[in-house]
């Protein structure tokens, strides 16, 4: 009598890209996705990049020369393109800030993505840059911070922001984005979540539990 072979079935982890366009801390990034469950590569490559099940986009510096960077990676013919096939994007820091409409530092104005409108301006507050831990708002039914404390803290380094939010869906079958906030000196945007595309003004891989718990949250939506 034969004896059935044994057979285990396991959810293959799912693949995400950090765009390496020479902005962005990408190491740490890999190392923050990889330990929230993701099979993860770094790389500028096209293919690659619009295959995969996440994109992350990281961003440090000045918002004029991420741009720069990005688009001569084609990484705006990326993001756009991903977003019009609804496969997820995620900005971080200044990766957060391109996606929208423009970015004005020291008086010089720099067009962004425009997946979103709205102006990255100074924040205006005591002590800038806005360095270090601080607790967020984010809105009821958020799936980017399910399962985090109210007072949870998250890392952040930033001399810029979005003050503003005007987008909005009058659309009842479309999702109303869900915009999270925090203050340094005034209000900011913190975080979006607008269907495929997602976004932290805050480091999630230098955000110990709190960014591990954030990033398993946007791998599972993948």
């Amino acid at each position: 009598m034969s004896t059935p072979m044994s057979t285990s079935t396991s959810t293959p982890k799912k693949k995400v890209v950090v765009f390496d366009y020479g902005f962005g801390n990408v190491r740490s990034a890999e190392r923050a996705l990889a330990r929230a469950g993701a099979d993860v590569e770094i790389t500028r490559d096209f293919d690659t990049a619009m295959n995969a099940d996440g994109l992350l986009v990281p961003g440090v510096g000045a918002f004029a020369a991420c741009m720069k960077g990005l688009k001569e990676a084609r990484g705006d013919w990326i993001v756009g393109r991903r977003l019009a096939g609804g496969r997820p994007v995620m900005g971080i820091c200044v990766g957060m800030q391109i996606l929208f409409a423009r970015g004005i530092e020291h008086g010089v104005e720099a067009e962004g993505l425009d997946e979103w409108p709205g102006t990255v301006g100074p924040l205006q507050a005591d002590v800038v840059p806005h360095m270090g831990w601080n607790t967020v708002d984010a809105p009821d039914g958020s799936q980017l911070f399910a399962g985090l404390d109210a007072d949870a803290r998250f890392y952040f380094v930033h001399s810029y922001a979005v003050h503003d939010w005007t987008l909005e869906s009058h659309n009842p079958a479309l999702t109303a984005p869900k915009v999270t906030w925090s203050t340094h000196g005034e209000p900011f945007v913190a975080a979006v979540e607008n269907g495929a595309l997602w976004a932290t003004q805050f480091h999630p891989e230098k955000s110990g539990d709190a960014g591990a718990q954030l990033l398993t949250n946007w791998i599972g939506t993948l």
